[in-house]
């Protein structure tokens, strides 16, 4: 009676899978299927394209050629790692705890430096750059957001990043209002981001890389702490930047959040890329390296 109810998603709550499919066939039956069973509408802000200019022309966003990292204490996180993300591409990372996925992110904005291979960001090598002028065309938004939020109110929060890749006046007010208003926070504007709860300074971490207006947007499980309302702001999200020619590099656990959102899946293991393709070609056909990966297959393609 209750996970039936279709004021659940109104409360942004969401039946387990196996709830979803014994709810889904008895509506089938009834002809009646809860709303909250519908697939996500995925409608969304539409963000600006902002002022910095995508990657050179025809080169790919990003490029990772034969990267490999070792951490301090031998831990070998990435193994000759090579991957090519188009301009305008959303594009999924996903792996068990340890595959490398976090320390292949951070590679992108030069947080760290491979040891051995490159890292390319439009075709240009971003060896030589400093992380401040890298953020002019990567931004990077951190898993755990107490590592990124250090203003005393979320408006000044957001207006960090853009001040500081060169947006002044009212372009800045605009780029700050927009990204407020994109992760629902328009409200709580004045307010300091520790007076909100995690999962807001969650979004609030998004907004102040989504205010940069990078042309290449990587975020770091943007979906935790989320319920069934903020995973669909997320990925509205997602979806209205790709629209807009943006790239957009994500890294999640949701499996079911990374088959209705991404153009494409990588599956990383031990710091290798194990498969790369469409969500249909990584999680549907690929079944056990998912499984492997101690994953578990999302809803829509699960047996039975």
């Amino acid at each position: 009676e209750i996970l039936a109810d279709p004021r659940l998603a109104e409360l942004g709550v969401e039946p387990a899978a196996a709830v979803r499919d014994l709810l889904g066939r008895d509506a089938a039956v009834s002809g009646d299927l809860p709303s909250f069973l519908r697939p996500p509408s995925g409608t969304g802000p539409r963000l600006a394209l902002g002022t910095n200019p995508p990657p050179g022309p025809g080169a790919p966003a990003i490029t990772l050629d034969e990267v490999s990292f070792t951490y301090p204490g031998g831990v070998r996180a990435l193994d000759r790692v090579s991957l090519a993300i188009g301009v305008g591409e959303s594009v999924a990372i996903v792996g068990q705890n340890g595959s490398g996925k976090s320390t292949l992110l951070r590679h992108l904005d030069g947080l760290l430096r491979p040891e051995r291979g490159r890292v390319l960001v439009g075709g240009a090598e971003i060896r030589a750059r400093r992380v401040a002028e890298i953020a002019c065309d990567v931004g990077l938004a951190f898993q755990d957001p107490g590592r990124q939020i250090f203003a005393r109110t979320a408006r000044d929060e957001v207006a960090f990043g853009p001040r500081n890749v060169g947006l002044r006046g009212a372009d800045l007010d605009r780029a700050v209002t927009e990204a407020l208003a994109a992760v629902g926070l328009e409200g709580s504007a004045d307010a300091n981001p520790y007076d909100l709860g995690f999962s807001r300074r969650k979004l609030l971490s998004i907004a102040s890389i989504l205010a940069m207006r990078t042309p290449i947007v990587v975020l770091d499980e943007p979906t935790t702490a989320q319920d069934l309302r903020g995973i669909g702001r997320i990925q509205g999200i997602v979806r209205s930047l790709a629209a807009n020619g943006r790239t957009v590099i994500v890294v999640s656990h949701e499996l079911r959040f990374v088959a209705e959102t991404f153009d494409r899946v990588v599956l990383l293991r031990d710091g290798r890329v194990l498969l790369d393709g469409s969500p249909a070609e990584i999680l549907a056909e690929a079944g056990w390296p998912i499984r492997a990966s101690k994953l578990g297959d999302p809803p829509a393609v699960a047996p039975g």
